[in-house]
């Protein structure tokens, strides 16, 4: 009897930030890190004779993971990345699903129809890493091998080893990131011995992701917006502050007029469930010759804050500001504000240095915005 350990990857940026990831390879999060050392401990006192990964980052990292209790050669296969999800790669959910709802309904359930430009279809993955895996199961009948991939890539090779449609999540549920689905294979038949298990995880490290709403964002003029731009930002210095004194409307609001007028991207409003809830302001100009991107003001409704989606607009800023280039982001808290140092903090950004603001002092802080665990 031949054993399979299919291990989907850790979490990685686009999970965090609710993206398309199919071939885009995001960098893996801290709580991803921390996953891959859980899955470690489960592993250690289970026998394997081979392992094999994706060559993407995410899954590349959760597959070393097992190398310490287990020093075996890591073969990568690229017949095991994710699905190819083309014109789609590194897009937000939020905004594909208020596009294009249809197609991404197909896609979600797994249905013919929905590609984009350049996307491979399931059909297309099924082929491919079935090859793979028969070519695997060749070279270690009787032996325990791990296999580590991705979520819809496993999905179609579990659909197609125990014959269950790839869009019945009653029957074949979407594992977590490291959930392991164990496979007997024998006499040429599959198995299950369990499907998208995450028991090695503690709870604080396996979120809930359908529990917080995918935000969508559209591009405004703060001058044509003016009154739902300065309500975000009077929101926002008064649960800062505890009131209004000191709060500049008009000045804030000719700040926010030039980041748009030199970048019309660099002002957002969110939506959640038909209503805007939060506000993205960047000004993009400030920090480029030194490589970093500034956040002027991360806004999210109150009724939003605290349900894990406030790091979706950090998404968007060190989306923006990586696809320009930049190394690290930067922003100012108030010293008073211990909500959101604390966020930023969380959020691995790092305080700088100090400066005096007009109700206090202002921490500067920084994150930065490239390498393994930076989120």
């Amino acid at each position: 009897m031949t054993k399979l350990y299919l291990i989907r990857h850790i979490q990685a940026e686009g999970n965090l930030f609710r993206l398309m990831q199919g071939d885009w390879d995001g960098e893996p999060t801290a709580l991803g890190l921390r996953q891959a050392q859980h899955l470690a401990q489960r592993f250690a006192l289970i026998p394997l004779d081979a392992i094999y990964s994706s060559d993407l980052c995410r899954a590349k990292m959760t597959a070393e993971a097992l190398l310490d209790a287990h020093p075996l050669p890591l073969q990568l296969d690229t017949r095991l990345r994710e699905i190819n999800v083309g014109v789609w790669e590194g897009r937000f959910f939020g905004d594909l699903c208020h596009e294009q709802p249809e197609a991404i309904r197909r896609f979600l359930q797994r249905e013919d129809g929905w590609q984009p430009a350049g996307a491979e279809s399931y059909a297309d993955v099924t082929a491919r890493a079935w090859a793979a895996l028969e070519e695997i199961l060749r070279a270690h009948e009787g032996q325990s091998v791990a296999i580590v991939s991705h979520g819809v890539t496993i999905r179609c090779l579990l659909a197609k080893m125990l014959c269950i449609g790839a869009g019945d999540p009653a029957r074949l549920p979407l594992g977590g990131n490291t959930s392991v689905s164990l496979v007997a294979y024998q006499n040429g038949g599959f198995t299950p011995v369990c499907l998208g298990d995450c028991a090695h995880l503690p709870a604080a490290d396996a979120p809930d992701w359908d529990a917080a709403p995918d935000l969508r964002a559209e591009a405004i003029d703060p001058l044509r917006e003016a009154d739902f731009y300065i309500s975000c930002y009077a929101d926002a210095w008064r649960a800062a502050h505890g009131s209004l004194a000191g709060f500049s409307a008009d000045s804030y609001l000719r700040a926010a007029d030039a980041h748009h007028r030199a970048d019309e991207n660099a002002v957002l409003r969110l939506w959640a469930d038909g209503e805007a809830v939060g506000l993205v302001d960047l000004d993009t100009r400030r920090g480029a010759d030194e490589a970093w991107g500034w956040i002027s003001l991360l806004y999210l409704r109150e009724d939003y804050r605290n349900r894990g989606i406030g790091v979706q607009l950090l998404g968007r800023a060190i989306m923006r500001y990586r696809a320009l280039g930049r190394c690290a982001l930067r922003l100012t808290v108030a010293e008073d504000n211990l909500p959101a140092r604390a966020f930023y903090r969380r959020w691995g950004f790092q305080a700088i240095g100090a400066e005096p603001g007009s109700r206090g002092r202002l921490y500067l802080m920084e994150k930065r915005i490239g390498g393994p665990g930076y989120v």
